[in-house]
């Protein structure tokens, strides 16, 4: 899993409305469904969303505001982050990620380069290195 967010204190006025309308403009019949259940109602959004031939699931949270995937490889969260940036995060902002190890080893968000593909795709392969997440 591949943990998003805005830099620590800062917000990306994430809604899920407007997360919902953005995966509807990639595909109209993305799966979108809001948790109406938990302590706060409508505390997490899970989707699905198309890349290439993929399909991924995905989630986000307003509180702890990010959007995760799940069981993705590193070309694929590139694939992803790179949307989600030119998408969904206000210009300019910085995003950064964690790995399900990573939060796990309690590391902090690394921000994602603002790099080419295959450099993304090297950051997110050296996390995983680093959290023994390829062990």
């Amino acid at each position: 899993m591949y943990v998003f967010t805005p830099p620590e204190g800062r917000s990306w006025g994430l809604t899920f409305e407007s997360l919902e309308a953005k995966l509807r403009e990639r595909n109209p019949d993305e799966f979108v469904r809001i948790e109406a259940g938990g302590p706060v109602r409508g505390s997490s959004m899970h989707f699905g969303i198309t890349l290439g031939d993929e399909q991924l699931e995905g989630l986000a949270r307003l509180s702890s505001e990010g959007v995760a995937v799940l069981d993705c490889n590193a070309h694929l969260a590139t694939e992803f982050v790179l949307w989600l940036r030119d998408r969904v995060v206000p210009t300019g902002m910085t995003v950064t990620f964690n790995t399900e190890w990573g939060l796990e080893d309690d590391m902090p968000p690394t921000p994602v380069p603002d790099a080419p593909r295959p450099d993304i795709v090297a950051a997110f392969v050296a996390h995983i290195e680093e959290t023994g997440g390829l062990d």
